[in-house]
């Protein structure tokens, strides 16, 4: 899911949808108006699943797609190369989801450990070991 807003009120280090994927923007520079148009922003981003850098240029008053991010708890119940399995802390349901990109996270999981999941569009994706 994800709600409208306009590009003049994001700034840096939210998230925003670029090309249809959840961003994390890291640049955002705004020009002045000009004498025949209005300001425009300079938005750049790296998308949270894909680590790609993308960027936009629009209007300030352009309507964007800012997308809800849920943030839950799961403990690690296994661990193998290609995906992990873990249990919500709060509805106790199992899933498994990919492993994550940082070698640090991936060596500091551990069965047992508890974990910070995000939820984005149907896509699940570890954030980091607590503890």
């Amino acid at each position: 899911m994800s709600r409208p807003a306009d590009l003049s009120s994001v700034k840096e280090g939210s998230y925003i949808m670029i090309e249809g994927e959840p961003s994390r923007i890291v640049s955002y520079d705004k020009s002045k108006p000009g004498k025949h148009g209005s300001a425009k922003a300079r938005v750049v981003a790296i998308g949270l699943f894909d680590g790609v850098k993308r960027s936009i240029v629009s209007p300030v008053s352009a309507n964007i797609e800012i997308p809800q991010i849920e943030k839950r708890s799961a403990q690690v119940i296994s661990k193998t190369e290609s995906s992990s399995q873990l249990m919500d802390l709060e509805t106790f349901e199992t899933f498994e989801v990919p492993p994550p990109e940082e070698e640090k996270l991936r060596e500091k999981m551990v069965e047992g450990s508890e974990v910070e999941y995000w939820s984005v569009l149907g896509r699940t994706k570890i954030v980091r070991v607590k503890g």
